[in-house]
C-alpha cells in the first residue's frame, strides 16, 4: 500500500468512525445476543469473539475501504446491580450508521423499560387482605 493510499485509508476510517457507549438495563447477554441479530438482519457477519461478553461486526466493501468492521463489549453490573454498559465500536459508512441505529434501539428499549416501570401500579396495602 502506497502512502498515498494510506492517508486515504485512514481518513476514511476516521470519517466513518462510531464510538459510543450507552447504558442498559437488559443483562448484559441479551445485549450481544440482541447486537448479533440486529446486525445479521442487516447483511452483516456478527457473532461473539474468543473474548467474553464481546461481539465483532464484518461487513464487505463500503466506499473505499475493503471490508468494514465493528465490535460491540458489554460489562454487566456498572456501578450498580442491573446495569450494562456497552461500547461500541465500528468504522465505515453503512456499518457506522448501523450502528449508530443499534444505539438508538438500546436507548427506545431502556426508554420503554422505564415508561414501563413508572406506569406500573403499586400495590395497595388495603387490597392486601391485611386488616
Amino acid at each position: 500500500m502506497t502512502e498515498m493510499n494510506r492517508q486515504l485509508f485512514d481518513e476514511e476510517m476516521k470519517r466513518t468512525a462510531f464510538q459510543r457507549k450507552a447504558v442498559s438495563r437488559l443483562p448484559a447477554a441479551q445485549v450481544l445476543d440482541l447486537a448479533i441479530e440486529f446486525f445479521k438482519e442487516r447483511g452483516y457477519r456478527a457473532a461473539r469473539t474468543g473474548r467474553p461478553n464481546q461481539v465483532f461486526v464484518m461487513g464487505g466493501r463500503e466506499g473505499i475501504l475493503p471490508r468494514v468492521t465493528g465490535e460491540i463489549a458489554a460489562r454487566a453490573d456498572v456501578g450498580k446491580p442491573g446495569v450494562t454498559m456497552v461500547t461500541m465500536d465500528a468504522a465505515g459508512e453503512n456499518l457506522g450508521k448501523a450502528m449508530g441505529e443499534f444505539y438508538q434501539e438500546l436507548r427506545q428499549r431502556r426508554q420503554q423499560a422505564a415508561q414501563a416501570t413508572r406506569r406500573a401500579p403499586e400495590p395497595d396495602a388495603s387490597s392486601s387482605g391485611e386488616s
